[in-house]
């Protein structure tokens, strides 16, 4: 029996179709029955579709003889069988009719126009929610706007899951079975979000992908420009440049204040080691932060011989001096490769992008020397964490440096907004740059308040290769084992495109 209902349901589904084609043949006639003419005899009158004489409020049609030679018939037509339709049979003919192309699925028309297909506007950004596995949630561009203003007044992101208290497909079984128990949560964590937020500098972190280009650029200057917009007084902004070193920051001060034009600009970036390809992709960024005048640019890379030496010989080899200057809290750098979920990070993250290499290059100017390299991965993983502590002092000194209206240029008491850009992997899964620049803020300001809620990370344009996926589509966590789901960490707060991203692309999206 169980066999026979899809055959049964195939075959009224095929007759329904086959009724509804041969009412359409005939659908080329209008057949108005009238009961009674002048002469009290039945009669039919007939109209053609796309006739211009032809009105569907003309009253001088009248009804025309069935015995007569001159009525234009449809093929069917036999006026001996005909007889006065009831009531119940036009409202059981027109609901038969109704029903057949519900159950089909089809609906036929006798002059159908030709459609075209436009393919479906998918968003352009997406915020990664904090469940268990993380999912995705759609954002419209008014949203887009809306957040990227807020985040630029200082309100940061929240770590936690959004909560959505209405009934929708997704959690009415869930609500009817659990309802009492998600009462109690919906309270618990109320009270969480009712926390004020104290701190007192806010950070946005724009993640670049690993092949960088010009639209990769427009963009992060787009979303650049959304956050300063909403942002505050002047001299309280800064963007940190993950590819100048430390010693370019009176370069920088210079050009920002118009003391220097774009070719002094690259002829001293590239002789501190910025190549001159890097310095072209990211002109644009230099030049709005010159015509801004209110955007601050930071150095955030150690020096170029540091790196090399942490590479080759390793972390106790580096100058002490500028060591000083790259880690300021040496007791939270020591102590955080112990942390069980920056042991994940290391596991799961940084030690993918690890590639024995035999010699490096230095380029210094237009000359580049080989350097013969002992690598290792000890020696990779001391060169990443140096980059990474250095980078979130350098932004966590400046934003620090100008709480309460200090060292800015104006006497604005506006919240510090810091920007940085850095390639996804030194981003993703938020233990990066992202993760140090809280726990350095308090070091040097204990009463700042800053978490990391104050700390947004938004994707430009990821790949599903940037996110350490072997599929197409982006992978949205790392930690999902029975003894890594405490520690658990999503890869950033939000997705940002340029264009349309590919369906295959976006897993786990939510209505």
């Amino acid at each position: 029996m169980m066999l026979r209902k899809p055959i049964v349901v195939s075959s009224v589904l095929i007759l329904c179709a086959l009724a509804q084609y041969l009412a359409t043949r005939s659908s080329s006639f209008v057949l108005e029955h009238r009961p009674w003419n002048s002469r009290g005899r039945s009669g039919i009158a007939t109209r053609r579709f796309g006739d211009p004489s032809s009105n569907e409020n003309d009253d001088d049609l009248k009804p025309q003889d069935p015995d007569s030679d001159t009525t234009c018939r449809p093929w069917f037509w036999d006026p001996k069988k005909i007889k006065s339709p009831s009531r119940r049979n036009v409202v059981g003919a027109l609901t038969s009719s109704v029903v057949a192309s519900s159950l089909s699925g089809v609906v036929v028309f006798p002059q159908s126009a030709s459609a075209t297909y436009k393919p479906a506007v998918r968003p352009l950004s997406y915020r990664v929610d904090s469940t268990i596995p993380p999912t995705l949630l759609s954002i419209t561009p008014s949203q887009g706007e809306s957040i990227l203003a807020a985040i630029g007044r200082g309100s940061g992101t929240d770590k936690e899951a959004v909560l959505i208290d209405s009934i929708n497909l997704n959690n009415m079984l869930n609500k009817a079975v659990f309802g009492a128990i998600n009462s109690v949560s919906s309270l618990t964590s109320r009270d969480t979000q009712k926390k004020s937020k104290s701190w007192q500098a806010s950070f946005c972190c724009l993640a670049m992908p690993s092949s960088t280009q010009p639209v990769d650029v427009a963009l992060a200057q787009q979303v650049l420009q959304s956050l300063l917009r909403k942002s505050g007084g002047q001299g309280n902004t800064g963007l940190g440049l993950y590819f100048c070193p430390y010693s370019t920051q009176p370069v920088l001060d210079k050009y920002t204040r118009g003391e220097l034009n774009d070719e002094k600009l690259q002829q001293m970036l590239l002789e501190s080691g910025v190549s001159l390809e890097t310095q072209q992709l990211y002109a644009p960024i230099f030049q709005y932060a010159q015509a801004t005048k209110s955007l601050d640019l930071i150095a955030m890379a150690p020096e170029v011989e540091d790196m090399i030496t942490v590479r080759s010989k390793g972390l106790q080899f580096v100058n002490p001096e500028r060591r000083a200057q790259y880690v300021v809290d040496a007791p939270g750098f020591i102590a955080l490769p112990q942390d069980p979920r920056y042991k994940l990070y290391t596991d799961r993250s940084l030690a993918k992008d690890f590639t024995p290499m035999a010699t490096s290059t230095l380029t210094t100017g237009a000359a580049a020397a080989p350097v013969v390299l002992e690598d290792s991965f000890a020696n990779f993983f001391s060169e990443r964490i140096l980059a990474h502590e250095a980078g979130a002092t350098a932004v966590a000194q400046y934003a620090m440096s100008r709480v309460g209206g200090g060292g800015g240029k104006s006497s604005s008491s506006t919240m510090p907004l810091v920007t940085v850009l850095a390639p996804i992997a030194d981003l993703r899964y938020l233990c990066g740059i992202n993760g140090r620049i809280a726990r350095i803020c308090r070091a040097l300001k204990p009463d700042c308040g800053v978490t990391d809620n104050a700390v947004t990370t938004i994707l430009l344009n990821p790949t599903a290769s940037d996110t350490l996926s072997r599929t197409r589509h982006l992978r949205l966590e790392i930690g999902t084992g029975p003894e890594t789901l405490d520690y658990q960490t999503k890869v950033a707060d939000f997705l940002w495109f340029s264009e349309s991203p590919k369906v295959n692309l976006i897993p786990r999206l939510m209505n």
